[in-house]
């Protein structure tokens, strides 16, 4: 199984003010379209924390990371500047398949500004992985897993050089 990771970035959730319920479903989802997955690592809200976060989930091997939550217009939504620290090149047709998908369900949706992207193979530390933001709200993450999911083992495939499908 190809070894995924769920980052939910929220203040409220990291200091035990808010449960974290969108992480959780993330990772059932995951775990449903074939991919092993562990608890969702719960950070604050923060350009840096959200770096550092996807960094150390390339570390230990992930080949898929889904974050959620920080993608809004708050002053402490970085979640997207913190993505685009760590990603190579930007697979701008997902975000913009998951905001379209979105606001089918709520006009909130096209303020989403998360990324999507993929991180090129780096010696000693990936072998190449697929990084997409989703909205925190769990009506958000169940949509979007959707469309991640319909995308996700084709990106991971081409990274390692297999053909087209």
């Amino acid at each position: 199984m190809i070894p995924a990771a769920v980052v939910t970035v929220s203040t409220r959730a990291s200091s035990a003010v808010r449960a974290d319920t969108a992480g959780p479903a993330i990772v059932a989802e995951l775990i449903r379209g074939g991919f092993s997955c562990d608890e969702p690592v719960v950070i604050a809200d923060g350009a840096e924390n959200v770096e550092r976060a996807l960094w150390a989930e390339l570390a230990g091997g992930a080949r898929l990371i889904v974050t959620t939550g920080g993608t809004g217009v708050s002053p402490t939504d970085e979640t997207p500047e913190g993505t685009a620290r760590v990603i190579t090149r930007e697979l701008p047709g997902i975000a913009e398949e998951l905001r379209r998908v979105g606001v089918t369900e709520t006009p909130g949706a096209m303020l989403s500004r998360g990324l999507a992207g993929v991180v090129d193979p780096i010696a000693g530390i990936t072998t190449g992985a697929l990084i997409v933001n989703l909205p925190g709200s769990p009506k958000a993450v169940a949509s979007g897993m959707r469309v991640i999911l319909s995308v996700a083992q084709h990106v991971i495939d081409q990274l390692v050089g297999e053909d087209h499908s």
